[in-house]
């Protein structure tokens, strides 16, 4: 096929997008309009390995630059997408450039969620969502430093772990009752919050920054009546998605650009993929837009069978990862208030897993070094299995063998 297909936005999801059209057989021209920088690369590492220091920026590249020319894409970096003429088939640049194309990806990503407090543009006071933001501040990780988090989530608490495996002198803020509210449930909070403190994080729930402060930069920060020295403040408190140029262009926008589960909007030669996208979820009825790099890679390969004109639908079960010290998480499925938590394995051991069932579906596994479990729970999600709570809970019997 032939053709003239623009991606805007330079991450996975478009990245992915380019390189799956190419390998299904797109021999047209392909653009990758992105607004960092830099390559396309992998962001999960920034709150790890990245924040560490322990892999350089080139490290997480998804291709170099080669693999691109080899492959006839065009990327331009640093270049920012600021509105869309549907019916002249043209994207508009920051410097007042034309980008003409036939099929239009959107692949946007999101931009952090700001704490607008006073004292937030205070020097010392950062987010954590692109390289440029982690090389900022990194080397400042030393022993002695007093290292505020602000939001106890997975880039969080993994960047918690990080400083305080460097000897910081580490706070974690979390506005609701306990950390990683939003994601699981009550018993792995408590779970994580007690490892943190096991290596001298102080764990504060239930409080809101209201105001930072200090002469030239940051020093303090305030959460009401509660103080807490800080020579470096990062701020995690997740991610909006940037969808203002697809709704201004009148693409429909709820929580993200809304598409079918080929990736298509409304317009038949405009798509959306990865955090940007809110698509329909045949697991869990509804919609949703989920925030991870599977959906972003099988997002992108969806979108390009559906450019091919091939009617193949994303219907993965969303999995997603968090390390942090000597704990591996792994999760598949998507649990919520309500479900019904069953525990395999020892906690105290830090070898376990909770598996979530909704009206006895088996809809979620969250595993915690027991890879195991984290492999065989996909299956039985997918299949929407109704396992038998006993059997469920006895870890002697393996994940796989509850078909039987």
């Amino acid at each position: 096929m032939n053709g003239n297909v623009v991606i805007v936005g330079g991450g996975q999801a478009g990245a992915q997008t380019a390189l799956s059209l190419r390998q299904q057989g797109f021999s047209g021209r392909i653009t990758i309009i992105g607004q960092e920088p830099v390559l396309p690369y992998e962001r999960p590492p920034l709150s790890k390995d990245f924040l560490k220091g322990a892999v350089t920026r080139e490290r997480l590249f998804m291709r170099p630059a080669e693999t691109y020319a080899a492959q006839d894409i065009s990327i331009r970096l640093g270049e920012t997408a600021t509105a869309v003429d549907r019916g002249a088939h043209l994207v508009r640049l920051g410097q007042g450039e034309n980008v003409a194309y036939e099929k239009l990806v959107f692949a946007t990503g999101g931009r952090v969620r700001t704490l607008d407090v006073p004292g937030a543009d205070l020097p010392g006071v950062h987010y954590l969502r692109t390289i440029a933001d982690v090389e900022v501040y990194r080397d400042r990780l030393t022993a002695g430093a007093r290292i505020v988090l602000v939001g106890g989530g997975y880039v969080g608490l993994e960047a918690a772990a990080v400083a305080a495996a460097r000897g910081c002198n580490v706070t974690v803020i979390e506005v609701m009752d306990r950390v990683l509210a939003r994601v699981t449930a009550p018993e792995i909070s408590k779970f994580y919050a007690q490892v943190h403190r096991g290596h001298g994080v102080d764990i504060q729930t239930g409080i809101g920054v209201t105001r930072f402060s200090g002469d030239h930069r940051v020093r303090r920060v305030h959460c009401g009546d509660l103080v807490f020295d800080a020579d470096l403040v990062v701020i995690g408190i997740g991610i909006v998605p940037n969808a203002e140029v697809a709704q201004a262009a009148g693409l429909e926008v709820s929580d993200g650009i809304v598409v079918d589960d080929c990736t298509r909007t409304a317009d038949p030669d405009i798509y959306a993929v990865g955090d940007c996208s809110n698509h329909p979820s045949a697991l869990y009825g509804g919609r949703q837009r989920v925030e991870s790099v599977p959906n972003a890679l099988g997002q992108g390969k969806a979108c390009a069978a559906a450019i091919l004109g091939k009617t193949e639908p994303f219907t993965e079960v969303p999995w997603f990862w968090s390390d942090q010290y000597d704990l591996k998480l792994q999760m598949n499925g998507i649990s919520r208030d309500g479900d019904h938590m069953i525990i395999r394995g020892d906690m105290a051991a830090r070898k376990f897993s909770a598996c979530f069932l909704r009206d006895g579906v088996f809809v979620a596994c969250q595993a915690v070094n027991l890879a195991k479990d984290f492999i065989q729970s996909k299956k039985l999600i997918a299949a929407r299995m109704r396992p038998d709570p006993t059997r469920l809970a006895d870890a002697t019997i393996a994940l796989k063998d509850l078909e039987a």
